[in-house]
């Protein structure tokens, strides 16, 4: 059957079609600002309920997803798209997208893991991928991370769920390792001496009963210019580096109080000469 452009009736066609399109804009504005702000309330009672931030977080992100979805639904609705046919259509597109985007799924996968194994919190300091920061942020499909030095690092979830990950947070206490390398022409019982009192002294380093042990002084090397004498003491967990830095500086100033070296590294370099007598020499 041949097409008759002129049996077009175009006003009936704005009437028809242009009217929908104008509501559906209208409801996807309007629907846009509510779901915005149902999302907002959202969060905040699941702030209140879980006490885990990460969680409420990640919650919100996939409810605000889902809500989004619902929304263009009820807006192709309004057109006149079946959506029956609609949510067919969208199954297959989900089914492609799906096989172009395996890295976002495996994303959306790890973040999950994250969220329900909880290798780390938001807050927690960690390393990973090489990585060291603070958690800022657990995303549907990144986690943030704040540098000591504020810069932000994005990670896939993906690949932090497959990958190992040191996290410096969890536990309460850690144990401050410092080694000191003294001259070999230095008494070895004098420096131990030294370190155990400054290890001892310091007000933040936990004793027998809050740690595992007192601090102990062991020798741990014979090296190539010093002998090395590691002091292992504990603090906790948030004092790490005050404890660590603090003892750094003592350790260097009672031992020049004592006269003890710190040697850096040297080596002797014996320069041997030999006469050599030219041929003219041998024949004169």
């Amino acid at each position: 059957m041949d097409f008759d452009i002129k049996n077009i009736n175009i006003e009936e066609l704005l009437v028809t079609y242009g009217l929908k399109v104008v509501y559906a804009l209208i409801a996807l504005v309007i629907g846009w600002v509510v779901v915005g702000f149902i999302i907002k309330l959202i969060k905040k009672a699941l702030h209140k309920a879980i006490n885990d931030l990460a969680l409420a977080n990640f919650l919100t992100s996939i409810i605000g997803v889902l809500l989004k979805v619902l929304l263009f639904i009820v807006v192709a609705s309004i057109v006149g798209i079946d959506t029956t046919s609609f949510a067919a259509i969208i199954g297959a597109a989900g089914l492609a997208i799906g096989l172009a985007l395996q890295g976002s799924l495996s994303n959306f996968a790890g973040g999950v893991l994250i969220i329900l194994l909880k290798p780390y919190r938001i807050g927690e300091f960690i390393e990973a991928k090489g990585m060291l920061g603070t958690v800022k942020e657990i995303q549907i499909f990144y986690t943030l991370l704040n540098t000591t030095d504020n810069k932000l690092i994005i990670i896939p979830n993906g690949e932090l769920s497959n990958s190992p990950i040191t996290n410096y947070s969890r536990e309460p206490i850690r144990r401050v390792d410092i080694t000191i390398g003294i001259s070999y022409g230095d008494d070895i019982k004098t420096a131990k001496e030294i370190m155990s009192k400054a290890a001892n002294a310091h007000p933040l380093v936990l004793k027998e009963g809050d740690a595992p042990s007192n601090p102990v002084i062991v020798v741990t090397s014979l090296g190539d210019s010093s002998v090395n004498i590691a002091v292992r003491s504990w603090a906790k967990t948030p004092d790490y580096w005050s404890v660590h830095n603090d003892l750094i500086e003592e350790l260097k100033y009672k031992m020049d109080e004592a006269g003890i070296e710190i040697p850096f590294p040297q080596r002797t370099v014996w320069m041997k000469t030999e006469n050599v007598v030219s041929e003219d020499t041998k024949n004169s």
